[in-house]
């Protein structure tokens, strides 16, 4: 029979505290660089925009927030930032090792900074809630010096393809990568599959690596690169092994915005059907945002890389 969570609470406690520790530590930090901590609602309009995303209903026509991005631009747009939340958010997804489908994320915006001032001040965060060294899940991982690393490079060097010039072509995509093109696979499948079989498992293992400059598809909600528009402004961060953040220079083009909802609204509706109506009054908000850049860091996945735990479970204080 399995044990009910609270009945593993004495023996997780010792995490627990550490995990205590940890947030009193991530405020302490924020607070120190002129953030303001705020509150947004768990109950949304809209969960986001993105293809592949399912949201969870919650009642009265609202949803469970997937994160508090979409609320946290209307606060900057109305002068709030910068900004910081530890908060609740959802994702329609199975239980494994690293994820829970209810998670705490850790999200911040920076006015004016680009996307290296942004992972200057991420590494920062590391380094002051952490240990020089880290241990999770039989890696070890330092934080000295982190490893910076496109996209176009890592696929260059761990799949052997040139990932920008077969953008869009899934064939073109599986020769160079000598990789079996599945059935119905298009070529973000094929990319994400390369990602996760050959790239992911050599970053963030020595050392922090942050993987940059995205292809121009994978842009969400992040600006083009000005010097090459063939990639977006948008890193992901993976320590000891584990992606513990994904981060974006913030679009501020209220059109270009819309068109790319519009595009990803359609794709989402012909997989998994009708859902959420448009958040208008977000939109309006990217017209009036301010030069900004913004990151999203799992809260959980922090307090595994700070307490060597192998699971997320433990970790949190009453697993389901």
């Amino acid at each position: 029979m399995r044990s009910q969570p609270w009945q593993t609470l004495p023996d997780r406690l010792p995490l627990l505290r550490r995990r205590q520790r940890l947030a009193a530590a991530v405020r302490a930090f924020f607070t120190a660089r002129g953030y303001a901590e705020v509150e947004t609602p768990y109950a949304v309009p809209a969960p986001g925009e993105e293809v592949h995303l399912r949201g969870i209903p919650a009642g009265a026509g609202k949803w469970l927030n997937t994160s508090p991005e979409f609320a946290m631009k209307k606060l900057l747009a109305g002068g709030a930032g910068p900004i910081f939340q530890l908060a609740r958010v959802w994702r329609d997804e199975p239980w494994s090792d690293t994820h829970a489908p209810e998670f705490t994320m850790l999200e911040w915006y920076s006015l004016g900074a680009d996307m290296q001032a942004l992972m200057d001040e991420t590494f920062a965060l590391l380094r002051a809630t952490l240990p020089p060294a880290i241990t999770c899940r039989g890696i070890t991982t330092r934080l000295d010096e982190p490893e910076f690393l496109t996209v176009a490079e890592a696929f260059t060097r761990y799949a052997g393809a040139d990932v920008l010039a077969t953008a869009g072509d899934a064939p073109a995509l599986a020769a160079q990568a000598g990789a079996r093109l599945r059935a119905g696979e298009d070529w973000e499948d094929l990319f994400f599959r390369l990602l996760l079989e050959r790239v992911e498992p050599h970053l963030g293992r020595d050392r922090a690596t942050f993987l940059t400059h995205w292809p121009a598809a994978q842009a969400a909600l992040a600006r083009k690169c000005p010097a090459d528009p063939r990639v977006a402004e948008r890193f992901e961060l993976y320590v000891c092994g584990i992606e513990l953040a994904n981060a974006f220079v913030e679009l501020t083009d209220a059109a270009e915005q819309r068109a790319r909802f519009l595009a990803d609204r359609a794709r989402r509706h012909a997989l998994y059907g009708p859902d959420w109506e448009m958040d208008e009054e977000f939109l309006a908000a990217v017209a009036v945002l301010p030069a900004c850049s913004g990151i999203a860091l799992g809260f959980d996945r922090l307090a595994m890389l700070a307490t060597g735990a192998r699971r997320i479970a433990d970790v949190l204080w009453l697993p389901e």
